[in-house]
């Protein structure tokens, strides 16, 4: 009788290896799948923040106080030499 007890102990610890194991295993891959999740999740709204960025400097420097100020450019102008009138024929 004393084996028979023993056995069932044995078989009643692996048992209970088993079990841990399992959990332990299950365990891993829900850290690895919520790992995963957190990675896809931060790259997607570093983008996000990215985008925003890159467009409130553009908004900015093109229509915001950063906008250069218009000014007139210099242009030329022909120089207008004060014409005199025709000679008109004495009489």
């Amino acid at each position: 009788m004393p084996v028979a007890r023993g056995n069932a102990k044995a078989i009643r610890e692996e048992r209970e290896r088993a079990r841990i194991y399992e959990a332990r295993r299950r365990l891993h891959e829900a850290q690895g799948r919520r790992r995963r999740r957190d990675n896809v999740v931060v790259s997607v709204l570093a983008g996000v923040v990215i985008l925003a960025a890159v467009g409130a400097q553009a908004v900015y420097y093109t229509s915001g106080p950063g906008a250069a100020e218009p000014a007139p450019s210099p242009s030329e102008t022909p120089a207008v030499e004060p014409t005199q009138p025709p000679l008109q024929p004495r009489s």
